[in-house]
């Protein structure tokens, strides 16, 4: 059952990795899917796999309908003319989901894995990739595709956002910019609460994504989720007529799941990981 047919979605940074996996829950369901990101028809690096029109292709492949974008979300004149182009070819926007993220970029430096270490010895780039290809990415798109939802009084905007916005993991940076993205779900949702608009964040748990497939052997991967799950999440909360009730929130996808009924790829229901 395509529960989404006819309905239009935005998904950030979605060549790879958990905005990929959005966007194949989303095509599963049915929705016209604008897949955004700097990768086009190459990867961005030889050690980085995928591209928005490989996603867009496996988009349309499960049933839905895939359009790659290329896009840069650090570029503001960029982001505009995306959701220009997205109202003037469909003149809707139901759905924005902000996937992408520069703070897992650079995590070696000469050789070292500086990821953990205290904010002092981290480099300050860490900080800068976290805010402007993160929290101030997500930022921008809300603010240029609200209007469009607000004009139609419907549309679910969804930050993906993490555990350390609540608990320190990884070092502060990281969490200072989930916890930054919590907040802004919380404020943007008081302000559109009247124009029946959405926003809220999702946190994935431990999720298969390419760069932690690489490191399998070294991982529990038993209670893990696929990045299909996590739009499998997303899909549940906007054929939800009921949404508006969650708007503001910091939800859990595999909460979600339990809840919605719905089951990853192989079958399996992951557990919500407690902090």
């Amino acid at each position: 059952m395509q529960k989404l047919a006819g309905r239009v979605a935005v998904v950030t940074g979605a060549s790879r990795g958990v905005g990929k996996g959005v966007a194949l829950g989303l095509g599963e369901a049915g929705a016209s899917v604008y897949i955004t990101g700097r990768s086009l028809e190459q990867p961005a690096a030889p050690d980085i796999e995928g591209t928005i029109q490989q996603t867009a292709d496996e988009v349309t492949r499960l049933g839905g309908k895939g359009i790659a974008v290329c896009c840069d979300h650090c570029n503001d004149e960029e982001v505009e003319a995306l959701f220009s182009r997205v109202n003037s070819e469909q003149q809707r926007l139901d759905i924005l989901v902000n996937s992408v993220w520069g703070g897992y970029e650079a995590m070696i430096e000469n050789n070292e894995f500086t990821w953990g270490r205290p904010f002092w010895l981290q480099p300050i780039s860490r900080w800068d990739a976290m805010f402007n290809a993160g929290v101030r990415a997500s930022y921008v798109a809300s603010r240029f595709a609200a209007p469009v939802m607000i004009a139609q009084r419907n549309g679910l905007i969804v930050n993906i956002s993490f555990y350390a916005g609540r608990k320190y993991m990884g070092n502060a940076a990281y969490g200072i910019s989930k916890a930054a993205t919590d907040r802004l779900s919380a404020d943007m949702a008081i302000e559109l609460r009247d124009h029946n608009v959405v926003a809220v964040s999702l946190y994935p748990g431990m999720v298969r994504t390419e760069r932690v497939m690489k490191a399998a052997q070294f991982l529990d991967l038993s209670n893990s989720e696929s990045p299909q799950f996590i739009g499998r999440a997303v899909a549940a909360l906007a054929s939800d007529p009921n949404v508006l009730q969650r708007t503001g929130q910091a939800l859990i996808a595999a909460e979600l799941g339990i809840e919605y009924g719905f089951t990853d790829i192989d079958g399996k229901q992951p557990d919500p990981i407690s902090i």
